[in-house]
Parts: C-alpha cells; structure tokens; sequence
C-alpha cells in the first residue's frame, strides 16, 4: 500500500512537472510534429488491419446468433455499427496502442534515462519532463481520436464487405442498417472515451521510463509495466466512463 501511494504522488508530481511553462514554444511545436508522426501515422497501418478484421467478425457473428425470420436482417448493420462506434473501435485501438506506442514510450524515455541523456537535459536548465514527455501527450490527444474514425469506418466497411461475400445480408439492408436511428452523441462519446485513454497511455508509459533505474534490464521491465498498467487502466476508465456518460 505504502508502495502504491509513493508511485502515485510520484506520478502526479511529474505530470506537475510536465505542465509546466515551456522554454521555447518553436522547438515544442517541431518535437510534437514529429511526435505525430511517430506515435500516431506509423499506427495507422495496424489499426486499419485490425479494424476490418473486427467489423467483418463482429457483423458474422450477429448475424449467427440472429438467425430468426421474426428479426429483420438490418439489424445486423445495426448491431455492427453501434458495437464498433460504442466500443470496439475506441477501446480496442486504446489496447492496441498501450501495447505498440506505450512500449515505445517506455523504452525510449528508459534508455534515455540510464544513458543519462536526461541527466543532461537538466544539466542545460532544461525542463526534462515537459520537453520528452509534453509533446507525446499533445500528438495523442490530437492523432488518436483521427485513429478511432478510421477504425470506425474500416470496421463498418469490413463489417459490410463480409456480410456480403457470406451472403448472409445484402448491401442494401446493411446500409440501412447502419443508417436506422443513429445516434451521433455515440460518436462524441467514443471520441471521449479514446481522449481519456491516449492520456493514460502516453503520461502511465512515460512515467514508467521516466524513472527507471538499473539497465537495459530494467528498461524491458518498464515497457512491460507500461502497457500491463495502461491496459488494466483503459479497461477500468472505460467501465467508469460507460456509466458516466450513457447512464
């Protein structure tokens, strides 16, 4: 317990830390572009791949367990579009993200501790952890929601490419489907919830290499712990965040 409360206060005294004034704005703006591209652009790939592979399970496997002639079949582009938009998409790319960039994270602020690059950086009078760390969160912040949309759309295009090569709906009940009553708070709400879990990722990942002490060793040890601590804490929020927001 003592050892919990000590790596909490630590974590909120480095997130003290990062949001601080910065020294340059300029050199934060280049550091968070590259930021961009690094943690957000080079993930597109995977999460386009994965999305569509989730939206054409997701849309067999409704139509599987609703095989009534009392159900419409346009329920099976309902039940694909509002699965993917409500949770798939947003919790899974978070998922999928603690593991890709959260390791990262950890492992490139951990070498750069044990290699004492950072110990220089505050040599030079400059703020460590807002210069690492800061323009991490600001191109999550900003890039994973693009993620999320594209996850969303690929996984209702998968969903509908699937269903129609399997023959068990046609084009135009599917359509419908994803049409019929849609709600664009859902589409808000899994823009929230995939803010929330780029914040986790990115300051949980970074705090775990911010500190690491030891070698390499400990630096593989800190990206495990980055995204076994993402992972549990993207499925806690996304659970507390659930009841908040549609409740």
């Amino acid at each position: 317990m003592i050892r919990f409360l000590n790596q909490f206060g630590k974590y909120f005294l480095l997130l003290g830390k990062v949001f601080s004034k910065p020294e340059k704005t300029i050199i934060y703006y280049k550091q968070t572009m590259s930021e961009m591209v690094y943690l957000g652009f080079n993930s597109v790939g995977i999460i386009t791949i994965i999305s569509f592979f989730m939206g054409a399970v997701i849309t067999l496997q409704t139509a599987y367990n609703t095989e009534n002639p009392i159900y419409p079949t346009y329920l099976i582009g309902l039940g694909c579009r509002d699965s993917i938009i409500l949770e798939f998409s947003s919790t899974i790319t978070a998922l999928i993200l603690a593991g890709k960039v959260g390791s990262n994270i950890a492992s490139e602020i951990g070498t750069m501790r044990i290699t004492e690059q950072i110990d220089a950086l505050e040599m030079m009078g400059i703020n460590s952890a807002t210069y690492l760390i800061l323009p991490k969160i600001i191109a999550t912040l900003i890039f994973n929601p693009l993620l999320t949309l594209i996850s969303i759309i690929v996984g209702i295009v998968g969903g509908g490419i699937a269903g129609t090569l399997t023959g068990v709906i046609t084009p135009e009940d599917f359509i419908y489907g994803i049409q019929y009553a849609f709600i664009p708070y859902y589409i808000t709400y899994s823009m929230i919830k995939t803010l929330f879990f780029a914040f986790i990722i990115t300051t949980v990942s970074s705090f775990q290499g911010y500190y690491v002490n030891g070698g390499s060793l400990e630096v593989g040890r800190a990206s495990t712990r980055a995204v076994v601590y993402s992972s549990v804490l993207i499925l806690l929020f996304n659970v507390i965040l659930t009841q908040l927001l549609l409740s």
